[in-house]
C-alpha cells in the first residue's frame, strides 16, 4: 500500500511539474504576441511623429550617472537625406524637451509610459543638450536630481522596450 501511494505521490508530483511548465510556456508565448503588437502599434505611431525611416536608423539609449544620451544614425551614414530627417526631429525635440513638452513621446508610447510625468514636471531642472554625429545625433539629458535621474533611465528602458529591433541601450 506505501509503495502504492508513493506512485500516486510521484505521478501527481509530475502532473503537477507539466502543467507549471505547459503554464509558463503559454504566459510566455502570450508576453511575447503581446510585445511584438506592442511595438507594431509604436512603430506605426512613431511614423506619425519621426520623418525618418525607423527601418533604416537605429536608436540608442546610453544611461549614465547623472542622466543619459538618447542617439539616432542613419544605419548608412551615407544616406544623408536620414541623416538630415535626424537632425531636424532631435532639434525640434531638444527644444521641446528644454520647454518640460513630452507630446511626441506621449503621444507614441501613451501618457503613461514610465518616467514621462517626472520629466514633464521636472524639465526646469534637467539640461537638454543636442549635438550632431556624422549620421545622425544626439540629445543628452544631464541632472543632479537623484529623483530625474531614474525617470530618465526608466523612460530610455520603456523607449528601448517599445521601440524593440529600433533601438538598443548604449
Amino acid at each position: 500500500m506505501k509503495h502504492r501511494d508513493r506512485r500516486v505521490q510521484a505521478l501527481v508530483a509530475a502532473l503537477a511539474l507539466v502543467m507549471i511548465a505547459v503554464t509558463a510556456y503559454a504566459l510566455t508565448g502570450r508576453d511575447e504576441q503581446a510585445s511584438a503588437a506592442r511595438q507594431a502599434e509604436i512603430a506605426a505611431k512613431g511614423r506619425q511623429v519621426m520623418p525618418f525611416d525607423l527601418e533604416r536608423t537605429t536608436h540608442r539609449f546610453t544611461t549614465s550617472a547623472t542622466g543619459g544620451v538618447q542617439t539616432v544614425t542613419s544605419d548608412d551614414p551615407a544616406d544623408t537625406g536620414q541623416v538630415a530627417l535626424i537632425r531636424e526631429h532631435l532639434t525640434k525635440e531638444a527644444e521641446r524637451f528644454g520647454r518640460g513638452d513630452y507630446g511626441d513621446p506621449a503621444s507614441i508610447h501613451g501618457g503613461r509610459m514610465p518616467g514621462l510625468r517626472d520629466l514633464e514636471q521636472g524639465h526646469d531642472r534637467i539640461t537638454i543638450g543636442y549635438a550632431e554625429l556624422p549620421a545622425g545625433a544626439t540629445i543628452t539629458y544631464t541632472t543632479t536630481d537623484p529623483s530625474l535621474v531614474k525617470a530618465l533611465h526608466a523612460w530610455f528602458d520603456a523607449q528601448v522596450t517599445d521601440h524593440g529591433r529600433h533601438a538598443e541601450h548604449g
